[in-house]
């Protein structure tokens, strides 16, 4: 673990993408006790500067001794970055909160969601996974269920926002959408289809299996999250044309009966969760409403029609805040304490 002080050097690598900003927003607002802020990026981003507690800091290109003096180091430049340059920071002596999937599914590397398995950060040595954005938001949701009536089956169905796939794919909707109401041709960089006006049913590359890599993500992340391997995990997983936050439809089997009103109260006093249901006036999770917002809102709490045994339910999240930026930062906290 850190040893405690007062402030923290903190580096943010990949500072310049969508996450990283939000990252040292998120480091402002919940005014983590940071020394020094380190921006960290490719030599491309060199000399650009960012907004840190009302001061410009110029971008520092990432290398192997650009973590000498660092406490933690907040990784969010992909996976490539990551298994690089995350165990030369860890043998520097800081501790890395990686966003990437490089580390998640590593035996002795912690998958963490501070809200379900905080408990797994005293078996780091040196490195945190972050989990997956869908993931993450499935899972604060599920853990209170799991715990009060045992779960046996999740069939999740995924409409994740383009600011998943990065800034590139925010401007890809953006200009798409222009280039679909003026009658222009469509221009397809980041999705191997349009995005504006369609969804894709196709997230990371496909496997053998037919799923996709996000797909098992989410099936082999519940199980290390939940610590149970018995949970069947059933995800399809589609991009929608929303910019920010993702929602999920959710259907859970349990071994004992759900009561819906119990159920409710449940979740409702539940960290991380707020629930938004009330169908008499059209109140329910959506996107644009949790945007830029850090709880996991849940709503559309229903029971399946064969019995007491199945439900169904609706969860909403900032895909860039609790799905990536703010769990992470939320992992530094419990980390100093």
């Amino acid at each position: 673990m850190l040893k405690k002080k007062n402030s923290y050097k903190v580096a943010v690598v990949g500072a310049t993408g969508a996450v990283g900003n939000c990252m040292l927003s998120i480091l402002e607002e919940r005014k983590f006790p940071v020394s020094e802020l380190i921006p960290l990026a490719s030599a491309k981003s060199v000399g650009k500067t960012l907004r840190f507690q009302e001061k410009d800091l110029s971008v520092r290109e990432l290398k192997e001794d650009s973590f000498e003096g660092v406490d933690i180091a907040l990784f969010s430049a992909g996976g490539g970055i990551s298994k690089q340059f995350s165990p030369i920071a860890a043998k520097s002596g800081c501790v890395v909160v990686d966003n990437s999937s490089a580390f998640r599914m590593e035996a002795d590397v912690p998958l963490v969601v501070p809200e379900v398995n905080p408990h797994a950060l005293k078996e780091h040595s040196g490195i945190i996974a972050n989990p997956n954005c869908s993931t993450i938001q499935m899972v604060v949701a599920l853990k209170p269920v799991h715990e009060r009536y045992k779960i046996k089956k999740v069939v999740v169905s995924t409409y994740q926002s383009v600011s998943g796939s990065g800034q590139k794919a925010i401007n890809e909707l953006e200009q798409q959408t222009r280039s679909q109401l003026q009658g222009e041709e469509l221009e397809c960089k980041v999705y191997p289809h349009p995005i504006a006006f369609n969804c894709l049913p196709h997230i990371d590359a496909f496997l053998e299996n037919g799923f996709t890599k996000e797909e098992m993500k989410m099936v082999n992340e519940t199980h290390k999250i939940l610590e149970d391997s018995s949970i069947q995990v059933c995800p399809t997983t589609v991009r929608v044309p929303v910019f920010y936050s993702h929602s999920e439809a959710i259907y859970v089997e349990t071994e004992n009966d759900v009561a819906i009103r119990e159920l409710k109260t449940l979740l409702a006093e539940s960290p991380g969760l707020q629930v938004v249901d009330d169908p008499a006036s059209n109140t329910y999770p959506q996107a644009i409403n949790a945007a830029h917002k850090d709880a996991v809102m849940v709503g559309r709490i229903r029971a399946d029609l064969s019995g007491p045994k199945a439900f169904h339910f609706w969860v909403v999240a900032d895909n860039l805040r609790k799905g990536a930026a703010l769990n992470a930062i939320q992992i530094a906290e419990l980390l100093v304490g």
